[in-house]
């Protein structure tokens, strides 16, 4: 249940990051986002999905904040609407792959 709730909320606020924010609203993303997919990666590895694991450890790696990407606004934009996309697809889908 907690899961689908950072899901939803790293979904809100990957969303809001396509209206022009100040930059310390960013920065909240980027540290919210690197928690947040650390958890779920957390999460996953309790329940034994390891394509999950991999996708999550490697959005938190995308999104950390101690050394910015500089990728560009476009590309950010594009990067956070697939991955918002992707976060409220997954809460949707089974999760039936398990791998050991």
């Amino acid at each position: 249940m907690i899961s689908k709730s950072i899901k939803i909320a790293l979904s809100i606020l990957l969303f809001l990051c396509l209206f022009r924010m100040q930059y310390g609203y960013y920065e909240f993303v980027r540290f919210s986002a690197f928690v947040g997919f650390v958890f779920l990666a957390y999460q996953a590895n309790q329940g034994g999905y390891n394509k999950s694991i991999f996708i999550y450890g490697t959005l938190a790696l995308l999104f950390q904040p101690f050394f910015k990407i500089p990728l560009g606004r476009q590309i950010w934009n594009i990067v956070d609407i697939a991955v918002g996309v992707g976060l409220i697809v997954s809460i949707f889908i089974k999760k039936d792959n398990r791998q050991l």
